[in-house]
């Protein structure tokens, strides 16, 4: 028959189930506070790389917006340049032609060069046209010097073509306008074709035939260029 507990032994016992729960109850919330550490310290490195990421996602967004800035900004400026430059040539070229243009009249002052120049546009004319009958015209002041032009231009066409025959005659109705700086025009084909060789003109033409050679010489050839103009 087993005996009842006295209360000193019911006491311990209750104080051993006591010190048993509470001991399980700590090594529980260890437990707890261990896989809690662990949880928080995933999680932590977890919003670390993804604000790590985020960051090198906007730094790297943020580099290439600043690089994209930075090739606009000198492609523009680059552009700005170059117009400046084209700009600044195409004034020396305009100003160039501009006083050539006013020297033009000076070809006339001496007398002889002026005729056999006269005389070489002229000839140049009875080429082009190849026709047994044309007309000349030319500045009122220059009719004297333009019909010794025309005898002699004549003499040489003959020559050139083996004793051919050329009738060119001056218009006086028809002169140059005024301002025309000098040289002739060659009229053929019944008055539809007119061999435009006054000095103007032909400074017209220097202007777009020679103006690449001219732009090298004064520039240097243009490395960029990929076709002559």
């Amino acid at each position: 028959m087993a005996h009842a507990m006295s209360d000193d032994q019911v006491a311990g016992e209750l104080k051993k189930m006591t010190a048993f729960i509470r001991q399980e109850a700590l090594e529980k919330a260890k437990e707890i506070q261990i896989k809690a550490d662990e949880e928080f310290a995933i999680e932590k490195s977890k919003l670390v790389r993804q604000e790590t990421s985020s960051i090198d996602s906007q730094y790297e967004k943020k580099f290439k917006q600043a690089g994209m800035s930075q090739q606009i900004t000198r492609s523009t400026l680059a552009n700005k340049t170059r117009i400046k430059v084209l700009s600044a040539r195409q004034e020396l070229l305009d100003d160039l032609f501009e006083k050539a243009r006013g020297k033009l009249g000076d070809y006339s002052k001496d007398k002889g060069k002026y005729q056999e120049l006269c005389k070489n546009l002229i000839l140049e004319g009875l080429y082009a046209l190849n026709e047994s009958k044309v007309v000349v015209r030319a500045r009122k002041e220059d009719y004297d010097v333009v019909r010794k032009a025309i005898e002699e231009a004549k003499e040489e066409y003959k020559k050139t073509f083996g004793g051919k025959e050329v009738q060119v005659e001056l218009d006086e109705k028809n002169p140059q306008p005024e301002g025309c700086s000098g040289g002739a025009s060659v009229v053929g084909g019944g008055g539809r074709i007119d061999i435009n060789n006054t000095l103007d003109e032909r400074l017209k033409l220097l202007e777009t035939d020679a103006l690449p050679m001219v732009r090298t010489s004064l520039f240097g050839k243009n490395e960029n260029r990929r076709f002559a103009d």
